[in-house]
């Protein structure tokens, strides 16, 4: 689902007297000095039935006070100025007798052109909501007849287990858009990694009741020490893929803190997973470069017929709606391939405007292919992700429409929207000459022979738990399982502590290292399959003794590692799991909990694919 914070990192502003700026100038000019990369501002603008101002700013610094629609117009107009957004919070109370007064103040902030969203602040103390249940739907439905379903709210809340039920999440489910637990772990005075997976853990299944999964963007303290606000926006980024971070708050951040804040998380534009040692020449085309062209059958006007917007990594993406009987638009990729060789061609697929089951891509000049090859891809079964068209040999010298890509809006269906991103041609080589192709997939685990045997799971070896399992019920780590738990406890418990683990395929590591929770983690980009040209990444998780670093080249059966348990978390197995997509390459720790669709798309059963792709011998 997307969010007005993706892609930002924000700062929460409190009052005027808890900071030493005495105007929207000098708070723009801190930021802008300090950390550049702050994009947005969490202003509070109520508190109950009275505007921030009215009570803690308005002797103080009339300039920062906000005490009505056009303090906060002044605030946005300022901050859109100098290229920061203005996001508005508040403290809801929910007494009966003051509802509707607490409802227009807060329609009135959210009626303020400019203002991004509004953040609701609900925790289970004193001075915050103290209403009954009842009043919730009461007033989110007064405040929905008023504001557009389209305008983003949101709630920020205390993320402890303990303090959830107090706040009545399933009343405030339906009317949210994303959440903000506040994840402050030296308030808490806990270690901060335990801090955020137990804000996840507690908050991951926010939507569930209403059918859909509410984003989770984390407030991060910003005065801790560097290395775990560091820590932190790693652990929102990387193993839980949150795509905006804030930092509580403004005015108490300071000088060591501003410079880890700004350089902590690249949001505005990830490094795309596209740097990709020992494969060859990589080349991308996106819809902005010389190599895109793109045309309009009919005259409707240009701004009708393409629609565009930044993706997640910040170049841009057209999009347009299908057409069920003849095609408007077009669009023409053209990599200008170097040399002759096999290519793996993969395209990227947007998280949004991507709702098309029949994305219908043409590809020219494939060797001993006349004509086009026709290519169809379901784009409504991806998120922000590669996904591989196959590998192909070209001859750019016999053919310089070799590897050309052409796709439009003609689908055969109405009302769904077809997205038109980049394209990647990565050329398959190695050293001297030779191909990067993956012959086939063995088991992770036994003896050479039994790898190479008939049987998936050699020898005494069992999946403990299963592909796509629910497991651990009833336990704050209820999840499906994503892939499978190989053990070994014949002909005595734990038989399978220090064995080898083995790649199951040819590949690149792409990440050799531990992650909280995991303990040490592999993650190898197995090469394309010979057979297929399919890509697909494994995950070895819980081992010891790791054998290779990333960057690295590893053959199929090659020891990587020994099984492992996770520095003492589990019993000694192997976790081990597969994924068509690249979310292992930018998420290692991607763990999808309870979201199944979610694992259904970037993961398949290790077994059946393992039982389908054996090599030839």
């Amino acid at each position: 689902m997307e969010t007005p914070y993706d892609g930002k990192i924000a700062v929460w502003h409190w009052q005027g007297r808890a900071v030493s700026e005495r105007t929207i100038d000098e708070v723009i000019a801190t930021l802008k000095g300090w950390a550049p990369k702050v994009t947005a501002v969490f202003a509070k603008t109520s508190d109950g039935t009275m505007w921030q101002g009215e009570y803690w700013d308005a002797d103080n610094k009339p300039d920062l006070a906000i005490t009505g629609p056009d303090s906060i117009a002044r605030w946005v107009t300022k901050l859109e100025a100098n290229g920061l957004e203005f996001h508005a919070w508040c403290v809801p109370k929910g007494r009966t007798d003051t509802l509707e007064q607490e409802a227009r103040l807060i329609i009135q902030a959210c009626q303020v052109s400019g203002v991004k969203s509004m953040i609701l602040d609900i925790e289970p103390y004193e001075y915050f909501w103290s209403g009954p249940k009842e009043n919730i739907r009461k007033l989110m439905e007064m405040i929905r007849r008023e504001v557009p379903g389209r305008f983003h709210i949101a709630m920020s809340m205390d993320p402890r287990p303990q303090h959830k039920a107090s706040i009545y999440p399933e009343e405030w489910e339906p009317f949210v858009d994303s959440i903000h637990p506040q994840t402050y772990w030296r308030t808490f005075q806990r270690p901060v990694d335990e801090v955020m997976h137990e804000a996840y853990q507690t908050w991951q299944g926010f939507g569930s009741l209403v059918g859909r999964t509410i984003p989770i963007v984390p407030s991060l303290q910003g005065t801790g020490v560097p290395d775990d606000i560091t820590a932190a926006a790693r652990i929102a980024v990387q193993d839980y893929g949150s795509r905006g971070l804030s930092y509580w708050r403004f005015g108490v951040i300071g000088p060591s803190q501003y410079p880890t804040i700004n350089e902590s998380l690249d949001v505005e534009a990830p490094v795309p997973p596209n740097g990709d040692t020992g494969i060859g020449v990589t080349i991308m085309v996106k819809p902005e470069d010389a190599a895109f062209a793109d045309g309009i059958h009919s005259n409707r006007p240009e701004d009708e017929a393409w629609l565009v917007f930044r993706g997640k990594y910040g170049w841009l993406v057209k999009y347009s709606d299908t057409e069920p009987l003849r095609s408007e638009v077009w669009a023409r990729w053209d990599p200008r391939l170097p040399e002759p060789g096999r290519y793996e061609v993969s395209v990227f697929v947007p998280r949004i405007h991507a709702t098309t089951q029949r994305a219908r891509y043409k590809l020219h000049g494939v060797v001993g292919v006349p004509g086009e090859k026709l290519i169809e891809v379901n784009q409504n079964q991806y998120y922000d992700q590669w996904v591989s068209l196959g590998v192909f040999e070209f001859d750019p010298i016999a053919n310089p429409a070799s590897g050309v890509i052409f796709l439009n809006d003609l689908t055969g269906e109405s009302g769904k929207q077809i997205a038109f991103d980049a394209i990647r041609w990565r050329q398959i080589v190695g050293e001297g000459g030779g191909e990067f192709v993956a012959d086939g997939y063995d088991p992770p685990i036994g003896t050479a022979a039994e790898r190479a045997s008939a049987q998936v799971w050699p020898g005494h070896w069992i999946d403990a738990t299963g592909f796509a399992v629910r497991y651990r019920i009833g336990t704050p780590g209820e999840a499906y399982h994503t892939g499978v738990d190989m053990n070994l406890n014949d002909p005595y418990w734990d038989a399978d502590a220090h064995s080898p683990v083995c790649a199951a395929a040819s590949g690149e590591v792409t990440f050799a290292g531990n992650i909280s929770g995991w303990g040490n983690v592999i993650i190898i980009r197995h090469d394309p399959l010979a057979s297929t040209g399919q890509v697909i990444y494994g995950r070895y998780s819980h081992v010891e003794n790791i054998q290779i670093q990333k960057g690295m080249r590893v053959q199929r059966g090659e020891q990587i590692a020994s099984v492992g348990n996770a520095e003492g978390l589990y019993p000694y197995h192997l976790h081990f799991d597969l994924s068509p997509t690249d979310i292992l390459e930018s998420q290692p720790g991607h763990w999808p909990r309870l979201d199944l669709e979610a694992l259904r798309a970037h993961y398949v059963d290790p077994r059946a694919f393992i039982l389908n792709n054996r090599p030839q011998r």
